[in-house]
């Protein structure tokens, strides 16, 4: 079975409780079942994660900063956070993520939401600081290893001249230094993820 045929068994079109202006294929399944099933990685790619929904209600909502800017959604998952880049007028795209499942998602979630998404299958946090306008990352501080990959790779790319934009719904390792609050959120129907029905997130922007 293809990456995208997975895709399509297990999850279905829904639209996003914060961003209802985009459909992703999620499941309905508790994701400790999917990832069983899936033999591999954390299915990131089949949940719009509360990081990930306040940063593309961001977007959507000030299109301004990305509108006309080349885009790289890093640790993209479903490709949520991409799309809406899109949708405000981003050109080009980039969503990248280390699992080949999750590039399968962006690729049908992309086409399903009319825009072009390109989808690359890498890890880049060893690289220099990509040749971008924008950088966003949805919800990426929740493990410590992570994290510490991370804040370098977004610092390299803010000293390129990249904005650096970050939703995170006050995961541990997100840094307490460095970043100024641009928006505050409520994301509704978390429970499956997180352990409340209502996650506060906010979209930090890198000073």
């Amino acid at each position: 079975m293809s990456g995208s045929e997975f895709v399509l068994a297990n999850t279905r079109p829904q639209p996003v409780p914060l961003v209802p202006e985009i459909t992703l294929r999620c499941t309905d399944d508790d994701p400790f079942a999917l990832w069983e099933r899936t033999g591999a990685d954390v299915p990131y790619w089949a949940f719009p994660w509360a990081g990930g929904q306040a940063l593309a209600r961001y977007v959507l909502d000030h299109p301004a900063v990305v509108a006309g800017r080349s885009v790289l959604d890093l640790a993209s998952g479903s490709g949520l956070v991409a799309i809406a880049a899109a949708l405000a007028g981003a050109a080009p795209v980039t969503a990248v993520d280390v699992d080949p499942l999750a590039v399968a998602a962006i690729g049908l979630n992309s086409a399903a939401n009319g825009v072009h998404v390109t989808a690359l299958l890498a890890d880049l946090l060893d690289s220099p600081g990509p040749a971008v306008d924008v950088l966003l990352a949805g919800d990426v501080c929740y493990d410590v290893d992570l994290t510490a990959r991370i804040l370098p790779f977004v610092r390299r790319a803010a000293a390129a001249g990249a904005t650096v934009l970050l939703g995170d719904p006050g995961r541990d390792y997100f840094p307490s230094t460095g970043f100024d609050r641009v928006a505050h959120y409520t994301v509704p129907d978390t429970g499956r993820l997180e352990s409340r029905d209502v996650t506060p997130t906010t979209v930090w922007r890198l000073a």
